[in-house]
């Protein structure tokens, strides 16, 4: 069997610059690396990504690996799992590390499927038993009710992908020293079952969902696409943006993009104010990890309270007016 050794990470990159998980990636690698004495690796590939590589390095990252090829949201999932594949073959970790986006959920069980690898997803946190060496695996289980510990005894590598704000996002070290290694890979075009026709890009305004301190989700209870203007505005005056759950998305009242749960995005918000949300399990569990969460609703048995920091019951269009007003005077 071969000998797998350190941590990888298949960071992306956006802009020109390393996405904010990936930055929480290295965090997290930067731990695991220094727990087991061993090299912490980062794999990047897309266009003139030379300043990313070198913004790696002083983000905490030993080795750089860049592959000069189309992105991965520009990229056919076979032909970015056969570049990653063939970075860890010359890489050899025994840990490999995705974040809980798009990426990840795509690429992280096929790279896991054809290593025969161990894979745990959407974990938000990780930690090497001083004891055995063993790689602890914490994620939430039941709808976020609880956090299950997995390790996986005798397999390697390990596949993991982290929960966006799981870590604090790493900080720059313009002094820290590191190898920048260009790869180039050739892709054998029969392993390609799939072509991109077409990108439809949804313009995003204001701050995304994943990087977002403070949300302000809607659910059904808003009774409508008018409703989510007290949201906006208590949202803006926080300094957060707005989430949804699936009614309104089913309902056509606000953009799909901005669902939360197991059918949208998994947030990990300071705070998170829940606006006529009932609090279903598919809903919970992609919110369960916000530090802080305030439910407002008019019925006093909805489950949300039960999961709730702080609860007002009450219709939200007589209790946010002067939360808002409130908040405004604080500002001040």
């Amino acid at each position: 069997m071969a000998e797998y050794k350190g941590i990888l990470i298949c960071g992306e990159v956006r802009e020109g610059k390393i996405t904010t998980i990936t930055r929480e990636l290295i965090t997290t690698g930067r731990k695991l690396s220094d727990d087991l004495n061993q090299r912490l690796s980062i794999l990047l590939i897309g266009e003139n990504i030379q300043e990313a590589a070198k913004e790696a390095v002083f983000f905490g990252v030993d080795v750089v690996y860049t592959v000069d090829d189309i992105p991965f949201a520009e990229s056919p999932p076979e032909q970015y799992l056969a570049l990653v594949s063939n970075i860890f073959q010359k890489a050899a970790p025994s840990i490999v590390l995705f974040g809980q986006a798009d990426m990840g959920r795509d690429i992280a069980p096929r790279l896991a499927a054809r290593l025969g690898a161990s894979i745990c997803m959407d974990c938000v946190e990780l930690a090497i038993d001083p004891e055995t060496r063993s790689l602890l695996q914490s994620k939430p289980v039941y709808g976020g009710n609880a956090v299950a510990v997995w390790a996986s005894d005798d397999v390697q590598p390990q596949i993991v992908t982290m929960r966006p704000r799981a870590a604090a996002p790493a900080e720059p070290d313009p002094s820290r020293e590191g190898e920048i290694l260009p790869v180039a890979v050739k892709i054998d075009e029969s392993v390609i079952k799939s072509i991109l026709i077409e990108t439809v890009k949804e313009e995003v305004k204001g701050i995304r969902l994943d990087e977002a301190k403070v949300i302000v989700a809607g659910g059904g209870g808003i009774d409508g696409k008018e409703g989510f203007e007290l949201l906006k505005e208590l949202a803006q005056i926080l300094g957060g943006t707005i989430g949804i759950t699936r009614v309104p998305c089913d309902e056509g009242w606000m953009p799909a993009g901005l669902e939360i749960g197991q059918t949208g995005h998994v947030v990990n918000p300071d705070l998170y104010v829940a606006v006529g949300i009932s609090g279903a399990p598919q809903h919970l569990a992609g919110c369960s990890g916000s530090k802080c969460l305030v439910a407002i609703n008019k019925n006093p048995e909805a489950h949300i309270f039960e999961e709730a920091d702080f609860g007002i019951v009450g219709d939200y269009r007589e209790a946010l007016p002067p939360l808002i007003e409130k908040c405004k005077a604080l500002k001040k």
